[in-house]
């Protein structure tokens, strides 16, 4: 369920009576959806929550023991006409412009926790459970969350949630680092949707993009000197755009800015 109001695009995973648990079917349509509001210019910032009292119970296992298995996830994208590499680049949602907040409204296990943790902010329930529970399942954890939970939560942390498939509540997700904010459960939404409206009334859409995709390439780069080089060339890129000169103008004629840069105008490479 897709709603977009004021630049802020809301999707709610609405199967309440499953608790949200995705299907291959779900997991297209929240990918189609989530891409398809990225290629929006008039959408400034995307937020993710669930319908109900779960966020998102984890992958639907009503299909049996078998659930997890290769056949089945091939056969689903043979019927869509996609392959492994291009499954990989639909959860990829750093590469997106639009910032990504998610609203944990309840409990999170399995997919319901790696998918999040793509996203850029997480705010979630107090009394939420949260779960990496694929090791209590014979599996693996997925979408990345090797890589990227240790940087998010430092390795030893990592190790004990992405081993042991533990539950933590909420507020325990909020000390390790895991979110951005635990809060009461009624609170979840409204402030990720504040934050929502504040990204996309006041900050350029184009020097957002471009935070957001400095921050994750710099994660894989071992050379301060030239993350440092690559940053200065855009800072120097942005203060020639007019959305510099509308920065500054809206500030001291004390009025909204008129932003005329859209998220797709930042660079993705040096623009040297």
């Amino acid at each position: 369920m897709v709603d977009v109001d004021s630049g802020v695009a809301t999707v709610t995973l609405n199967r309440p009576d499953k608790k949200n648990a995705i299907s291959l079917q779900m997991e297209q349509e929240l990918h189609d959806a989530l891409w398809g509001l990225e290629a929006d210019d008039g959408v400034r910032a995307i937020v993710v929550t669930g319908a109900g009292d779960a966020f998102c119970s984890g992958f639907d296992l009503s299909g049996g023991a078998g659930v997890f298995g290769k056949e089945g996830h091939e056969e689903h994208d043979r019927e869509l006409g996609t392959d492994s590499d291009s499954v990989s680049q639909r959860v990829a949602y750093w590469r997106m412009a639009t910032p990504m907040i998610c609203a944990i409204n309840g409990a999170a296990v399995g997919v319901g926790i790696t998918l999040p943790l793509l996203m850029d902010i997480r705010y979630v329930a107090e009394d939420a459970k949260l779960s990496f529970v694929f090791t209590r399942r014979g599996i693996l954890p997925d979408a990345s969350s090797h890589w990227l939970l240790p940087k998010v939560i430092g390795v030893a942390n990592a190790l004990d949630l992405l081993m042991t498939g533990r539950t933590i509540t909420g507020r325990e997700a909020a000390e390790l680092g895991l979110v951005n904010k635990a809060l009461p459960k009624d609170e979840v939404l409204p402030a990720a949707l504040d934050f929502a409206r504040d990204l996309a009334a006041n900050c350029a859409p184009a020097s957002v993009a471009l935070v957001k995709r400095l921050v994750y390439r710099f994660l894989g780069e071992t050379d301060q000197e030239a993350a440092m080089a690559l940053e200065t060339k855009l800072v120097w890129w942005t203060g020639e755009q007019p959305d510099a000169i509308e920065g500054v103008m809206s500030w001291m004629e004390r009025r909204p800015a008129a932003w005329k840069l859209s998220k797709h105008d930042a660079p993705s490479e040096d623009p040297t």
